[in-house]
């Protein structure tokens, strides 16, 4: 096993974005791709490793970037203002995710019949997002996202399999979002899954989250339990 990686430009002709691929370079031919949506942060070497991670699976990981340039930011007040304009303006944000997996097709390492997407906080609401603009791909899983409907997707069918991974007490998806996701999720016609951890706030995957104030604190039981739900997951679609 040899885990090989490299920057992926791609564009939508006023702002270029820079995504992270790894792959086994052991292994002929194409293979499913796994798109990796950013916190609000920005792409960091957590979306990397988790990418490298898929590829020593068989997989092809591909961490996104949604801001452009590679952006990353530091602290509450920086990161919100990168994450807020996207919030406000859900139509671009759902096509720059659209851009991502479009280019994710293009590469030659990637089986363009079988791709999925993951993300985590900010990146969970996007590839929701991806799935409820009707995108044509397998599966779509949240971790610790936002789930907050766009208001512009309504009468949409959903396609994609939906995993949410959800921490039961997170302060920032209260419990009705819960309720609200499910029925939006079976008026569109979706195979959809929520797992909510018990005594679990926002952030769970995160070792380096550590404020309960803010309620985002890691618990590594839920790390655990999620990504072994996502391999599962990946598994089913993929079979």
């Amino acid at each position: 096993m040899s885990i090989q990686t490299r920057i992926v430009e791609y564009s939508d002709g006023t702002t270029q974005f820079k995504g992270y691929l790894a792959w086994d370079d052991s292994i002929n031919g194409p293979r499913p791709g796994v798109l990796i949506a950013h916190t609000w942060a920005g792409r960091s070497d957590h979306e990397g490793e988790k990418a490298r991670k898929l590829a020593e699976l068989g997989y092809v990981g591909f961490a996104i970037d949604m801001y452009g340039e590679g952006k990353l930011g530091t602290g509450v007040e920086e990161c919100s203002a990168m994450m807020q304009p996207l919030l406000a303006d859900r139509a671009t944000l759902q096509q720059r995710i659209n851009l991502a997996l479009d280019t994710a097709r293009q590469l030659p390492e990637v089986d363009t019949h079988r791709i999925a997407a993951m993300g985590f906080c900010f990146g969970g609401l996007c590839v929701l997002d991806l799935a409820r603009s009707g995108a044509d791909l397998q599966g779509v899983v949240s971790f610790h996202g936002l789930f907050t409907a766009p208001g512009n997707t309504e009468g949409n069918k959903i396609s994609a399999k939906v995993l949410c991974l959800h921490g039961y007490d997170d302060p920032l998806v209260p419990a009705q979002s819960i309720i609200d996701l499910g029925d939006e999720l079976t008026t569109a016609g979706a195979d959809w899954q929520i797992h909510a951890y018990g005594g679990t706030v926002h952030a769970f995957t995160r070792p380096d989250a550590n404020d309960p104030d803010f309620g985002a604190v890691y618990n590594p039981s839920a790390d655990r339990r999620s990504w072994q739900s996502l391999l599962n997951f990946l598994a089913e679609i993929f079979a």
